[in-house]
């Protein structure tokens, strides 16, 4: 059978990979002159099962309203009344309890698990090297009520039976020695055992070779326009270069999923986050992270990537905006010199903004349509580097008819009816 995948970053290519294993004959649309050059770019290089989290948890609201009023703030809020953010954000609101926080920590920390062994097995299968490292992560603690407020995501991972170590200062010095100037800053930190690391950008330029030797067709340059649908089942992808016919289309573009699926009245709660990275190269590496350390002040992970430094956090609700301000990088510079400055040389660094497509429970939307032959993979928000080979394996298996290694029932859209 003919399988469409729209969208070319690491979700879509996944996807398509998967596909192509199980036997179909996938086309690829993207309207990129090649594979992850948009949110899959330069994102902050995490494969992070463990810290997978809700941005909707018990405190947020109010923590919220604090951060708009700090310079250096995990959150930025445009002041455009744009009813689409504010409905979203109202719908965000209503996760923001115990139980809801419980519920959708424990779907992404299955999936997310259930993908980094889908990393696992792929790296067996065919050698794929990105500058992949699986050193874990560590969360980085400056105040005592962070230590406290992290025992309800430990009684999550014990839940689920997810390694993981509680750390002294002292501790973290023995799995980060680079911090060790700036170690008295700390009160503690959350090491997560299994999380791994990666260029997301070059694992997607080798798994594009994997996918052309299993005959997956690429058309770059392509705009999608629209999605024709008669008697209730998708027929084809209407681009500006014409019409494309197929017997399933998976809808795999990120941000922009949304308003393509809202033309046939498909409504998917997704809303495009924007977050900054840099990458430094390293300078000195016995001052340089050995694997990921993520500060939870300011909600920015730090990542080794061979010889580089990525650094990634801010989630700024503006819309499609794509600019690239220095006040928005500020952040992020902040921490990769509050943590790392003996180890790079920031007047090397390298800025990068992209857009993150986000649920308001934080879970992704996997699974099949009301419309015959139409398939989602999209709403990962920052974790669609953390996802990507779960939900492909996933959605590839429903597609497939083949009965799925992990329940998808709660991924679908159907959850937001």
């Amino acid at each position: 059978m003919r399988v469409c995948v729209l969208g070319a970053g690491v979700v879509g290519l996944t996807s398509a990979y998967y596909l192509a294993k199980k036997g179909f004959d996938v086309t690829v649309i993207d309207r990129q002159e090649g594979v992850a050059l948009e949110t899959s770019f330069a994102n902050a290089g995490q494969i992070s099962p463990g810290y997978s989290a809700p941005w909707a948890a018990p405190g947020i609201p109010l923590k919220a309203i604090k951060w708009l009023m700090q310079k250096h703030a995990p959150l930025k809020v445009s002041a455009d009344p744009e009813l689409k953010k504010i409905a979203w954000m109202g719908k965000m609101l209503i996760n923001c309890t115990e139980k809801a926080y419980d519920v959708n920590k424990s779907r992404m920390v299955a999936l997310a698990e259930y993908s980094r062994d889908q990393f696992i097995t792929m790296r067996k299968d065919i050698g794929i090297k990105y500058d992949d490292g699986q050193g874990g992560l560590t969360q980085l603690f400056r105040k005592d009520e962070q230590v406290e407020a992290s025992e309800k995501d430990i009684k999550v991972l014990k839940a689920l039976n997810v390694p993981h170590q509680v750390l002294t200062p002292a501790q973290i010095l023995e799995v980060e020695p680079g911090l060790a100037p700036v170690i008295d800053k700390f009160k503690g930190g959350l090491r997560l055992v299994g999380d791994e690391t990666g260029d997301c950008f070059v694992f997607c330029q080798e798994l594009k070779k994997h996918c052309d030797e299993l005959g997956v067709t690429f058309k770059f340059g392509v705009a999608i326009e629209r999605l024709v649908v008669e008697g209730g089942k998708v027929r084809a992808v209407k681009t500006d270069q014409g019409d494309f016919e197929f017997d399933n289309v998976l809808v795999s573009m990120g941000s922009y999923s949304k308003e393509l699926l809202s033309d046939i009245d498909i409504s998917v709660p997704v809303y495009p986050v924007k977050g900054y990275s840099l990458t430094v190269p390293i300078t000195d590496s016995q001052f340089a992270p050995v694997s990921t350390v993520m500060d939870e002040t300011y909600k920015v992970a730090v990542t080794r990537l061979g010889g580089r430094i990525r650094a990634a956090g801010t989630a700024e609700l503006n819309g499609y905006n794509l600019d690239l301000p220095k006040v928005r990088t500020e952040t992020i510079t902040h921490v990769v010199h509050d943590l790392f400055d003996q180890g790079c040389d920031l007047s090397e660094a390298d800025y990068w903004t992209g857009l993150r497509p986000m649920t308001p429970d934080g879970t992704p939307v996997v699974g099949r349509t009301h419309i015959d032959g139409l398939y989602l993979n999209t709403g990962h928000g920052t974790l669609g580097w953390t996802m990507c080979c779960g939900s492909a394996a996933v959605i590839a298996d429903i597609i497939s008819g083949d009965k799925t290694d992990i329940d998808s029932q709660d991924l679908s859209v159907r959850r937001y009816k």
